[in-house]
């Protein structure tokens, strides 16, 4: 059986690729989610989708420069394919930095507390890189070693991941399947009174899946390493020790807690 043609349909010079479908679904349900919860925080729709107008682009842009910076060696004579992200070629890490940097200056313009926005769309990015994964798998990239079967797999996921004349290890759903698993237990639990403090939906976001990325990270062949762990390994731990840092924070320093705690404050009274 033929691996699944990345492209979907072409008109002319124009192509629409499983890649982009998978990372535009992602995004088209974390704005969903982002703007069901908004209301609850003293935030409008308007509020996320002007927000998402401006951060996606960005994040995108963010995700190739990232990827492209520390593939340099490629780059440098290809540049061609510098800003050729249809071929793959883009990272969450790069898109996360660069998110968060404009999630800042807009809660700080808009006068919106940075704690409840990250609450509001950390779930949301997990499901979105759920699905966003799925884009490696159509484009066979980001997978493991070779190995002699996937049997435990259904079939079209077995013949996706032949490649080079062998099986290889399917990073891609490992991760998809950690932030889904991750998405849900935020979901079960982020309206639970008195359960968590501002923040903390952010912060189980930068531990679970800088936990979850550390580990499939090391299964990977397409990793550039530094100092005996690979790039990505090493933000994973600063995501982790970050998240930590923060819960402690807010659970030492008397964070307030989430908002169904403080129906009666005015959440953009103050940033942070």
């Amino acid at each position: 059986m033929a691996a699944i043609n990345p492209v979907v349909f072409q008109f002319g010079p124009i192509a629409i690729r499983w890649y982009s479908i998978s990372i535009v679904t992602g995004m088209v349900l974390a704005v969903w989610l982002a703007i069901r919860e908004a209301p609850r925080k003293g935030m409008t729709s308007d509020d996320i989708l002007d927000f998402i107008l401006i951060a996606f682009p960005i994040a995108i842009l963010g995700a190739r420069l990232y990827y492209v910076a520390f593939e340099w060696k490629y780059y440098q004579n290809h540049l061609n394919e510098l800003l050729a992200t249809w071929k793959g070629g883009i990272a969450i890490y790069g898109a996360l930095i660069a998110g968060a940097l404009v999630m800042l200056i807009f809660s700080w313009k808009r006068k919106i507390n940075a704690y409840d926005f990250l609450d509001i769309t950390a779930p949301g990015v997990m499901l979105a890189q759920s699905f966003g994964r799925w884009g490696n798998f159509f484009n066979q990239e980001a997978y493991g070693k070779a190995v002699a079967h996937l049997n435990y797999l259904p079939k079209f996921i077995q013949h996706q991941m032949y490649i080079d004349g062998s099986y290889r290890v399917p990073t891609f759903l490992y991760e998809s399947l950690w932030n889904l698993l991750g998405f849900t237990l935020i979901m079960s639990v982020r309206h639970r009174p008195g359960l968590l403090k501002r923040g903390e939906a952010a912060w189980f976001y930068l531990i679970w899946y800088g936990c979850g990325r550390f580990v499939i990270e090391s299964m990977r062949t397409d990793s550039l390493m530094l100092g005996g762990l690979r790039v990505s390994q090493w933000l994973s731990l600063i995501l982790v020790i970050l998240g930590l840092v923060m819960t402690y924070y807010g659970r030492t320093k008397g964070q307030q807690p989430d908002y169904q705690q403080n129906k009666n404050e005015n959440s953009r009274s103050k940033t942070w």
